[in-house]
């Protein structure tokens, strides 16, 4: 009798301590849109999720995902928390490839002079890893990027 009492128990436990599992994808998609109407933004978005304004098209070399580019660069957090960023006249060169999913579909919608606001659902982002203070485990990261030179 106390062998199933306590497998009854142990059964009631594990059922009790399972969750519904969270669509981060989403999640996301709830915070980047409740944004965009805050912010009175409208955005396209990309089949990947990644939702982008471009300011200027630009009109010299298209990059491609694996490209080495010269850009200058504000990345921040829904809330406006900057966490990166270039200042004044500065670049940062880049090759697209080693940077997160999202500067690689973001960056080849731009030409050379163009520029744009990027915003990454988490999975095109750090995903369910933290690089670090401020950005947190699952966060939506925003990017406004200028792309001022194709490197090769």
């Amino acid at each position: 009798m106390n062998r199933i009492y306590l497998l009854v128990v142990l059964l009631g436990l594990s059922f009790g301590a399972c969750k519904k599992e969270v669509d981060q994808d989403e999640v996301d998609r709830l915070k980047i849109e409740e944004y965009l109407a805050d912010n009175n933004l409208s955005a396209e978005m990309d089949p990947s999720g990644l939702y982008y304004i471009i300011e200027e098209q630009g009109t010299g070399t298209q990059p491609n995902p694996s490209s080495r580019v010269r850009v200058r660069y504000k990345g921040y957090l829904l809330d406006g928390t900057v966490f990166d960023q270039t200042t004044g006249d500065k670049t940062a060169v880049f090759n697209l490839g080693g940077l997160i999913p999202g500067w690689r579909i973001a960056i080849p919608l731009l030409k050379e002079g163009g520029k744009g606001i990027f915003i990454h659902p988490s999975g095109l982002a750090y995903g369910p890893f933290s690089p670090g203070s401020p950005i947190g485990p699952n966060e939506v990261l925003i990017f406004e990027i200028e792309l001022v030179e194709v490197v090769s």
